[in-house]
């Protein structure tokens, strides 16, 4: 006990004087003190050597001695500390770490710029599903039986008896408003459509339709027209020349398909517009009185106009893009350039 008691003392003395100028004197003094192998853990192991009467005060000596020795340590470990900070202190003068700032799609951008012309006309937002049934997609939009759209080739069905597949065009979105609402009705109905055909730089199985449908009393073909004008000069400018030209689509009668002049060659002539100065970008016409009739709208009473728009097509127009499976390759070099002033 006594021996014990000559070595606390001896030890207490010389951990009261030292010092610790650095990280690594103070992890010395840790070692050579509270480590494993350290001076408490082999007084604590002396303890199995007092007598048994002994070993209260003998324990309460070493603890004394063990939290003196801990003291210590964090005292050099905050002093040391404290230097560090001060040798790595930020030079707040120094330019940041750059933070990369993401993009949104191309797509997204024309299909974000679309849906605000046509609010700005009064047009609302619908939206479907894009698992369809056989009446939505087709039988309602006076799409015969035998029309080639049906065709296995050409859609994707995922059961038939009763037929259920994925949307051909967001027409079918139109064909739900019909039947939960009556006239007036004003509404554009983006979303994405699929199509079995080969994948290539000019098609795609899926890719993306704004269509827009009004209905109301003594609407006219000049309405559509005007729309129309109006659009294409809110998304490519008052220079862009237009026209209409007679066209077929099983829900609208008459139907025209419009042009407008190339972009690229100002309607000249080049490989774009296949040297006819003239790019299609979308088909319209008036609302097929079956169609009406089939949602029980009076189409004696009731008019209306529809359109329908490819936002890739747009979108190539716009920005030039001359490959559609850019648009789904996730090729950053691609969507990069896309990134936004602010």
């Amino acid at each position: 006990m006594d021996e014990l008691l000559k070595q606390i003392q001896s030890h207490t003395a010389a951990i009261e004087a030292a010092s610790a100028s650095s990280k690594e004197a103070a992890e010395a003094f840790r070692i050579q003190y509270l480590g494993t192998k350290g001076i408490v853990k082999s007084l604590m192991g002396s303890m199995k050597d007092i007598q048994p009467d002994q070993r209260k005060a003998a324990g309460q000596a070493l603890n004394e001695f063990k939290k003196l020795a801990e003291a210590k340590l964090e005292s050099f470990q905050t002093a040391t500390a404290d230097e560090s900070s001060e040798e790595q202190k930020m030079d707040l003068s120094l330019p940041g770490d750059f933070i990369g700032v993401g993009t949104r799609h191309p797509l997204s951008i024309v299909r974000g710029r679309i849906v605000s012309i046509f609010k700005k006309l009064g047009f609302a937002i619908a939206e479907g599903p894009d698992i369809e049934d056989d009446w939505h997609n087709f039988g309602a939009m006076n799409l015969p039986e035998d029309h080639p759209a049906r065709d296995m080739q050409d859609t994707f069905y995922i059961s038939q008896n009763p037929s259920w597949l994925l949307r051909t065009h967001t027409s079918s979105v139109q064909a739900r408003v019909m039947e939960s609402q009556k006239p007036p009705i004003r509404v554009i109905c983006p979303g994405r459509v699929y199509r079995n055909e080969t994948i290539s730089a000019r098609a795609h199985c899926f890719f993306h339709q704004v269509e827009g449908l009004y209905i109301a009393e003594n609407v006219s073909f000049a309405d559509l027209k005007q729309t129309l004008y109006f659009f294409v000069q809110e998304m490519f400018g008052k220079e862009v020349k237009v026209r209409f030209r007679p066209s077929y689509f099983p829900f609208t009668e008459p139907s025209a398909e419009m042009d407008i002049s190339c972009l690229i060659c100002e309607g000249k002539g080049c490989n774009v517009c296949k040297h006819t100065g003239w790019v299609e970008i979308l088909g319209s016409g008036m609302v097929h009185p079956n169609v009406l009739e089939n949602f029980g709208i009076d189409s004696a009473k009731y008019t209306g106009f529809a359109f329908g728009m490819g936002v890739e097509r747009i979108t190539q127009l716009k920005y030039r893009v001359n490959d559609l499976r850019l648009y789904s390759q996730n090729d950053v070099r691609f969507l990069q350039q896309f990134t936004g002033a602010v």
